[in-house]
């Protein structure tokens, strides 16, 4: 029977069904019309997948620069600093303060390893070997966390290769990451102060009370946790704390202090603690678990949103740095030496290695949210702005995409290997006024955005 035909069978089998079986009329012409379909079927599926193909070989990506904050480090302060705020006492670190620790050493290195295979997989990097070394820049802030940052993703990126990390001396400030840190860089602290001040109603009591009842969350923990015989029972609230605003000095443009300030601080010890893979008793004195720990970190994020997110804040401190990866980008699209580029004509890749507070005012002058690993607008340790940039061939277009990635907090407390059934958590930004549907952003609107 007619039905009894599928294209599955083999062609010839059709064919001599066809010309053997006794079939007349409509029988005969349904026959002959199951030979043309399984005829034509192949023909029309090979037809899709060559549409397909070049519609997907249409685009390429040309070049990628991350954003990258350091890793897992100590606290920039010593453990004495922080007692006077908790009934028990923070612990000691193996390393000096604000260094990078061994741990946060390898899961940079996992986070590399990563990079290398997802860049593979866009056909931006060969999987192994070293001979595209030359075509990746990995330039780092001058402190030991960044270079340290730096070399570890070196590590993980080209294993065996000897993949240089750039950066200035060690205590040497570097304008790139701290702009306000060179004596001839302009300010503007007046207008700064004004434009914090506009944010938080001209009072900053407003701000302690707008987050009172996380504070108090956190002061519970420093209040009743970690009692041992050492412990006093003399210790600073942090709703005691005064709330300031002030213009600021050195590389602050404006001084903001108090109660949430503090506060921040405090809970990035309590991340660091966590991420570090510490002992369960000794992460906030064995009372702040995964969860207890997501939900005081909007403390720590409220504290960068006021004090780095602020427009004229982010502007001033993070105009250079636009500037710089503008440029760098604009000199893979040419493919000709650009003055101010960061890195070669020839190279495929850009890791900048700095600090949150590079990606908050980065954040703060475009204008760009997101929500990774369950927090909003966090930039945890290890995690980066991505900015691809990708050819289209037919039109001879460019474009910009955005992504912030960061190893989620159980990755990084339990040094999980990244694959690709083990990713890092990895989500779009939509630019304002440059981002289209597809979040794709024109790369001359994108420039054009950068110089404004």
């Amino acid at each position: 029977m007619t039905q009894d035909l599928p294209c599955s069978r083999p062609l010839s089998t059709v064919a001599l069904s066809f010309h053997t079986a006794p079939a007349k009329g409509n029988r005969s012409m349904k026959r002959l019309h199951w030979v043309f379909a399984c005829l034509f079927v192949p023909l029309i599926s090979a037809a899709q997948t060559i549409a397909s193909s070049s519609t997907q070989s249409d685009t390429e990506l040309r070049y990628v620069v991350y954003l990258s904050r350091h890793g897992v480090r100590s606290p920039t302060g010593k453990s004495t600093q922080y007692n006077q705020y908790s009934l028990g006492e923070w612990p000691e670190w193996p390393v000096q303060p604000g260094y990078l620790t061994p741990h946060g050493f390898q899961l940079m290195q996992l986070f590399g390893a990563y990079d290398r295979s997802h860049l593979a997989a866009e056909g931006l990097l060969a999987p192994k070997g070293c001979s595209e070394a030359a075509n990746i820049t990995i330039y780092a802030d001058s402190d030991q966390r960044t270079r340290e940052t730096g070399k570890a993703v070196a590590a993980g990126l080209m294993p065996g290769c000897d993949l240089a990390v750039q950066s200035l001396t060690e205590g040497t400030n570097d304008p790139l990451f701290h702009v306000l840190g060179d004596k001839s860089t302009p300010r503007d602290n007046d207008r700064a102060l004004a434009a914090l001040a506009g944010r938080i109603g001209g009072d900053p009591n407003n701000l302690t009370l707008a987050y009172t009842e996380q504070l108090q969350s956190l002061d519970h923990v420093l209040a009743t946790c970690g009692a041992s015989t050492a412990s006093t029972s003399h210790r600073t609230s942090l709703l005691s704390i005064p709330a300031t605003l002030s213009s600021g000095s050195g590389d602050h443009l404006v001084d903001l202090k108090g109660p949430i300030n503090t506060a921040g601080t405090l809970v990035e010890n309590l991340l660091l603690e966590y991420t570090n893979g510490m002992d369960k008793n000794d992460v906030g004195w064995g009372c702040v678990g995964r969860s207890e720990l997501q939900s005081l970190m909007n403390l720590h994020t409220a504290a960068t949103d006021f004090g780095q997110r602020t427009p004229e804040i982010a502007r001033a401190q993070a105009s250079r740095l636009l500037q710089r990866i503008g440029l760098s980008m604009e000199q893979a699209v040419t493919r000709k030496l650009t003055a101010g580029a960061i890195g070669k004509p020839t190279d495929r890749a850009l890791f900048l290695i700095g600090h949150d507070t590079n990606q908050e005012n980065v954040a703060g002058m475009l204008n760009l949210t997101w929500i990774v690993d369950g927090r909003r607008d966090d930039t945890p340790p290890g995690g980066a702005i991505v900015f691809e940039l990708w050819h289209t061939r037919s039109t001879n277009s460019d474009a910009v995409r955005a992504y912030f990635t960061a190893q989620t907090l159980d990755q990084m407390r339990d040094a999980t290997p990244l694959s690709e059934s083990q990713a890092p958590a990895r989500v779009p930004i939509f630019i304002p006024g440059c981002s289209r549907q597809d979040m794709s952003c024109d790369f001359r609107t994108f420039l054009r955005l950068l110089s404004r």
